[in-house]
Formats: structure tokens, C-alpha cells, sequence
């Protein structure tokens, strides 16, 4: 079985004017350039009166090479999602305002084959392997994913900022 450390989590709280389709569509698009495989685990939506919440989960994987694999699990919070009228350039437009919250947890995935998998012998060489052969590409494999996963949270941030104070 693969062996899988949970390395970072990252969280980003935001309140205020934004494009809950757009956030989700820029988001979406920042995994997929970077090379990242999408898959979304959950949503669902709730309406009360005038106002939505949203719960977003995906799964963000990315093959770093054939022993290594990252895994960014995603959630993304929606609460009290309102639509409401700005003026833009002299123009009304429609878009949204409410709380996000997203929190990204980080797993590196060793192994992630399962090529050592196959017998006793096997998983102690792969044990042998992680523990005296490869550490020093452990961490460099942590820092560069880290990076990332950091740069993302920040892109979002940076997008929810821009946007909030464009209106």
C-alpha cells in the first residue's frame, strides 16, 4: 500500500464582494494549467430565502514521477452567497457577496503505484529505500509542493482581494 504523509494545510478566509462563478471557474483552471488532475468529490448547495451555502470538495493530484505523486485535498466553504447589483463603468452588473472559506490539505503520496507492493521483501527495500537511499529527495520533493500549494492558496487570495475591490 502506498505510503501517504499529510505535510501542510493551508487555509483562506474571505468576506465580501466576488463572482462565486468565476472564483470556482479561475480556481478550477490554476490546477488544470499547472498540470493537476481535477476530480470533485462533493458539492451541494443549500438555499434559505435569498441566501446559499455551498460545500465544494475536490481532489487535486498531480504524478511528480513514478515514485512520487501529490494529492491537495480542497474544500472549499460557501455561506450566506447573496446575489446583488454593482455599478461598473456606469453599467449594473450582477454578482455575489458571502463568506468563503478554503482549506487545502497536502499529501505526498509515495509509492503510489504500489511496485513495492508485491512481496515482504519487497516493502522492506522500499522501507530500506525511503528511510537511508532517498531522504534528501523527500525533501526536496516536499518543499516544491509545498510551493505550489502555498502559490494556489495565494492566487486565491489575491483573485478574492482584486475582485472585492474592483466593485
Amino acid at each position: 500500500m502506498a505510503e501517504r504523509d499529510e505535510i501542510l494545510k493551508e487555509k483562506l478566509e474571505y468576506s465580501g464582494i466576488f463572482d462565486f462563478a468565476a472564483f470556482y471557474v479561475f480556481a478550477n483552471s490554476w490546477l488544470k494549467e499547472e498540470g493537476f488532475k481535477v476530480s470533485e468529490d462533493k458539492y451541494s448547495e443549500k438555499t434559505s430565502g435569498n441566501k446559499r451555502d455551498i460545500d465544494v470538495e475536490w481532489k487535486a493530484t498531480k504524478e511528480l514521477s513514478d515514485y512520487f505523486k501529490t494529492e491537495n485535498k480542497i474544500k472549499f466553504e460557501i455561506r450566506d452567497l447573496t446575489d446583488i447589483e454593482v455599478e461598473i463603468d456606469g453599467k449594473n452588473k450582477t454578482t455575489n457577496k458571502g463568506k468563503v472559506s478554503v482549506e487545502i490539505k497536502l499529501v505526498i503520496v509515495k509509492d503510489h503505484k504500489g511496485k513495492w507492493e508485491t512481496s515482504a521483501f519487497s516493502r522492506m527495500a522500499r522501507d530500506i529505500y525511503n528511510k537511508y537511499i532517498i531522504p534528501s529527495r523527500v525533501g526536496s520533493i516536499e518543499g516544491l509542493a509545498i510551493g505550489k500549494t502555498k502559490e494556489f492558496r495565494e492566487e486565491l487570495k489575491t483573485f478574492l482581494e482584486i475582485y472585492g475591490k474592483a466593485k
